[in-house]
């Protein structure tokens, strides 16, 4: 039995049991908030917990290292949906300690594509094309200076509200400890 069956039996029995009852919800967020954090796996339910959240109460948008690497990138413009669409009107970004993304090689990750059997001549066409992969695949050497980047990031856009705080945190993956990087009000 394959991981998606196992997901699909699951589900199908979720459904008839009706258990989705206790997560209904609308689209807007109860505490108006939207949160920019990691998809590292120890965060999907401690992050939420840490911070009293729960289902209906935030937009949540995940990437590796909850990092804006590109102002008119889907990060960006999630969190612009997120203000102007679904009446959030706060943003935290929320970095976490022991991150991946602080530890990444570009030239390991391009040497596991090629294992992969990525060819190397993909490789040229995407850096003919104007894409340094290096620097796309780049991560951080500090999580607070990397928060406060995509803070300072989403704050300045051209095309964000200048009235909603822009607040960045470091949360722990351990024991779910916020602490505050950059305070917006």
């Amino acid at each position: 039995m394959t991981l998606l069956t196992n997901i699909l039996d699951y589900n199908q029995q979720f459904v008839e049991e009706q258990s989705y009852e206790e997560y209904r919800t609308t689209k807007f967020p109860d505490k108006r908030l939207v949160i920019l954090t990691c998809m590292d796996t120890r965060l999907v339910e401690l992050l939420p917990k840490s911070m009293n959240m729960k289902n209906g109460d935030v937009k949540v948008v995940k990437n590796a290292g909850a990092i804006v690497s590109h102002p008119f990138g889907s990060i960006m413009r999630s969190l612009l949906v997120a203000v102007y669409e679904l009446q959030a009107d706060e943003v935290l970004v929320i970095g976490h300690h022991d991150c991946g993304m602080s530890a990444i090689n570009s030239n390991g990750i391009i040497d596991k594509m090629k294992e992969r059997g990525i060819p190397e001549e993909t490789l040229d066409t995407v850096n003919y094309s104007g894409i340094d992969l290096h620097d796309w695949l780049k991560g951080f050497s500090s999580v607070q200076e990397s928060v406060a980047h995509s803070v300072d990031m989403i704050k300045n856009h051209p095309l964000m509200d200048k009235k909603i705080p822009v607040h960045g945190l470091v949360i722990s993956p351990e024991t779910g400890k916020l602490d505050l990087v950059v305070e917006g009000y």
